[in-house]
């Protein structure tokens, strides 16, 4: 069931349309990735079920996994307080990195 007030509250006007989400592995908790989702990014996250990005680079809408098979199924959305950005709990099938590894987040500082 979607909370349609809190999807209201969403502030894409922000982040020049976008919204940073933070994407999270609903197993192990990991922090897989983040990417941004316009409107119609997470329009169709929500009406299918898995998880779909905006991209900067190439400048279009793209599911994750459409290519590779490693897809992000949505288990729970979650806002931040300031409704400005979003943690996605997926099922992630494969390695969540587009460089093979299972997270992006696996370089130390």
């Amino acid at each position: 069931m979607i909370n349609e007030d809190l999807l209201k509250k969403l502030d894409f006007e922000k982040g020049g349309g976008l919204i940073p989400v933070v994407v999270q592995d609903a197993t192990t908790k990991a922090v897989l990735m983040l990417a941004y989702a316009n409107k119609e990014a997470l329009e169709k996250t929500l009406s299918t079920g898995y998880a779909h990005y905006w991209s900067r680079s190439r400048n279009q809408l793209w599911m994750k996994g459409e290519t590779s098979g490693h897809t992000q199924k949505i288990k729970a959305i979650l806002v931040d307080c300031d409704y400005d950005a979003l943690l996605y709990v997926v099922e992630q099938k494969g390695p969540a990195c587009h460089t093979g590894n299972k997270t992006c987040f696996y370089s130390k500082l």
